[in-house]
């Protein structure tokens, strides 16, 4: 691998006041090995249900209680709590504390983290997206929706 090493001081630049995104590794600094962010979550945040074609997904809670929906398994995770979801198995999760969570995701390869490395740089959010602009995203970052979150 020809990628250079480095370290990411705490705080990079969240984006937006109540859910924030805190990008930590991106996929063109890891040689696309590795995309790592961590997430500000308010209670009752939530996730569409959906699946990565071609990443696996982690996600570490740091704090407050998020609930994951993997497959068929629903699983309330607190600090310390780490969940592993494997490319093509659907799943959801929602911040269900009563107070704001932070969480943080990995997707390796980094190919499902580079949504929402576009999303952050593009200000751009599933809702004001045209169904051409959305389908484009989805398969550029091989994600699929299937739906609402169930939580």
């Amino acid at each position: 691998m020809d990628t250079a090493n480095f370290v990411v001081p705490p705080g990079r630049d969240p984006v937006s006041p109540g859910r924030t995104f805190s990008p930590k590794l991106l996929g063109r600094e890891t040689g696309d090995s590795i995309m790592m962010f961590e997430e500000t979550v308010p209670t009752g945040t939530k996730s569409t249900l959906h699946l990565h074609h071609q990443s696996d997904e982690v996600a570490y809670v740091l704090s407050g209680e998020v609930t994951f929906k993997i497959g068929d398994e629903v699983t309330v995770c607190g600090p310390g709590s780490c969940t592993f979801m494997p490319r093509g198995v659907p799943h959801a999760w929602k911040s269900t504390g009563a107070e704001t969570g932070r969480v943080l995701f990995l997707y390796t390869p980094a190919k499902a983290g580079g949504l929402i490395e576009e999303q952050q740089r593009t200000g751009r959010k599933f809702a004001s997206m045209t169904e051409p602009e959305l389908a484009g995203i989805l398969q550029r970052h091989g994600w699929e929706l299937l739906g609402p979150s169930p939580l």
